[in-house]
C-alpha cells in the first residue's frame, strides 16, 4: 500500500558502549612515536585525561555499609605532648634578655648601648622595662648625670616620677650579725618585762630584729610606749626592723577609727609603719584623716627614713644565724655554689632571698642557684626574691628562677 512507506519503524535499541579502559604507557608510548596521522587514527574515542588509577597521590574508595564515623567526641585541640609549637619571642622581652645576658658578662658598654636604642623604640606599656634596665645601670655605674638625664625623659614619655638616684654601696660583703628579740606578751602599757627587754636589746644591737608575731592585743598606752622606743632608735641611730609586722598593723586598724577621738597613739603607730616601710600613698590619705579627726598637724613624710629604717644588709655568718628572716646576698656574685642555702631553708618557711644589695650575678651563679631552690622548691617550701635591681631579675627570667620563686622588686 501507499501508506506502507510512511508506517512506523520498529525501535533501535543502543548498545551499551563498553567502558574506557586507560592506556597502558606502552600503548601510549607507541602512539605518541608514530606519525602525525597515526595519531589522529589512534585518538582515543573515550573520555580524554587520566583515570583516578593512574592519579599517584590517590586512594581507592571503598564502599562499606557500616555506619559512618561518630566525631562529637573527638578532641581537636590535643596536641602530641612532645610537640613544641614554635612561638616567636615578644621583641621587648627579647632586647631585655640579649641586656641581661650581657649585664651578667660585665659588658657594660655594650648594655648600655643597647638599653640606649630600645629606650628610643619602646616609649609606652612593656617597653618600661628596659627603661628601668637603664636606670639600675646608671646607678649601679654611679653615673648619676645620665641617670638625672634619663629621668627627665622618663617623666615625659610615662606621665609619672622617675626612680630615685640612691647610692650604691660598692664595699665587699661584710659578715654582720643582727640581734633578734621576739616582743613577749601583749602590747599593752602594763607589760613592763617586754618593753623593758627590748630597750636592753637595743642599747647592744646596732640593728635590732623585733619579732611581733605574738602580739594578740594591744591598747594606746602599749602604742604609745612602742612608739616612743622607735623614735629614739631613730634619734640614737640605730635600726629596728619590725617583723611579722603586719599582726600589729591588723590590730591598729580596729582601733584607728575617723570620726573617734580617742586611741590618738595608734594613729600615730600606724603612721610610724607607712613612714618605715615606704608607703607614701598610705601615709597622705591616714595624716589627712588624722588632721581632720583630731584638728592637729600630722606628723610629716621624712625621705630620708625610709632608707635608714628599712631591711639591713645581712649576711649569715654562722650556723646559730640561720633563724634570721632573710638570706642576704650582696655585691658582684660570681662562681658561687649557695652551698648554706639549703641549711637556712631547712629552718624558714618561707625562705626568704634579699637581693637588694646585688650588683651583678654572672650565668653560673644563677644556675646553680636555680640548682638549689629547685632543690628546696621539692621540699613545698614558698620562695621568695626581694628587691632585686632590673638587671638581676631579667637574668632570673632568662634561667627560669620564676618557675620557682616569687620576684618582687623594689618600688620606684
Amino acid at each position: 500500500m501507499v501508506f506502507s512507506f510512511f508506517k512506523k519503524q520498529p525501535e533501535r535499541k543502543m548498545g551499551v558502549r563498553p567502558p574506557a579502559t586507560p592506556r597502558t604507557s606502552e600503548e601510549r608510548g607507541r602512539v605518541d612515536d608514530g606519525p602525525p596521522e597515526d595519531r589522529l587514527r589512534h585518538a582515543p574515542t573515550g573520555p580524554v585525561g587520566l583515570s583516578r588509577a593512574e592519579l599517584p597521590f590517590a586512594t581507592p574508595v571503598a564502599k562499606s555499609d557500616a555506619p559512618p564515623l561518630d566525631l562529637s567526641e573527638f578532641v581537636f585541640s590535643v596536641m602530641e605532648p612532645n610537640f613544641q609549637p614554635e612561638v616567636e619571642l615578644d621583641p621587648v622581652d627579647a632586647e631585655a634578655e640579649e641586656a641581661a645576658m650581657l649585664y651578667a658578662n660585665g659588658q657594660d658598654a655594650a648594655v648600655r648601648s643597647r638599653l640606649e636604642n630600645a629606650t628610643r623604640q619602646y616609649r609606652s606599656g612593656a617597653g618600661e622595662r628596659l627603661w628601668l634596665m637603664l636606670f639600675d645601670l646608671f646607678r649601679v655605674g654611679g653615673d648619676k648625670g645620665p641617670f638625672e638625664a634619663l629621668g627627665i625623659e622618663y617623666a615625659q614619655v610615662f606621665e609619672k616620677s622617675p626612680p630615685g638616684w640612691q647610692e650604691t654601696v660598692r664595699s665587699a660583703p661584710v659578715l654582720i650579725k643582727a640581734g633578734t628579740i621576739l616582743f613577749k606578751g601583749e602590747l599593752t602599757g602594763d607589760n613592763e618585762a617586754g618593753f623593758a627587754a627590748v630597750r636592753q636589746a637595743l642599747a647592744t644591737n646596732q640593728h635590732l630584729r623585733l619579732d611581733l608575731g605574738k602580739v594578740r592585743r594591744l591598747d594606746e598606752a602599749g602604742c604609745e610606749r612602742l612608739l616612743g622606743l622607735l623614735q629614739q632608735a631613730h634619734k640614737s641611730r640605730r635600726e629596728v626592723e619590725l617583723l611579722n609586722r603586719d599582726r600589729v598593723a591588723g590590730l591598729l586598724d580596729s582601733r584607728v577609727v575617723p570620726g573617734q577621738q580617742s586611741d590618738r597613739a595608734c594613729w600615730l603607730l600606724k603612721l610610724e609603719f607607712c613612714q618605715l616601710y615606704d608607703r607614701i600613698d598610705v601615709f597622705e590619705d591616714l595624716a589627712i584623716q588624722y588632721a581632720v579627726n583630731f584638728e592637729i598637724s600630722p606628723p610629716s613624710w621624712e625621705p630620708q627614713r625610709v632608707a635608714a629604717s628599712g631591711p639591713g644588709p645581712l649576711v649569715l655568718a654562722a650556723t646559730e644565724d640561720l633563724m634570721a628572716e632573710a638570706y642576704v646576698i650582696k655585691g658582684e656574685v660570681k662562681s658561687s655554689r649557695f652551698g648554706d642555702l639549703l641549711a637556712y631553708s631547712a629552718a624558714n618557711d618561707p625562705v626568704l632571698i634579699d637581693c637588694s644589695r646585688v650588683t651583678r650575678m654572672d650565668f653560673l651563679s644563677a644556675g646553680a642557684l636555680l640548682n638549689v631552690l629547685t632543690t628546696i622548691k621539692g621540699s613545698g617550701r614558698q620562695i621568695v626574691f626581694r628587691h632585686p635591681n632590673h638587671l638581676v631579675a631579667e637574668l632570673f627570667r632568662v634561667v627560669g628562677l620564676r618557675a620557682v620563686a616569687e620576684v618582687v622588686l623594689a618600688r620606684n
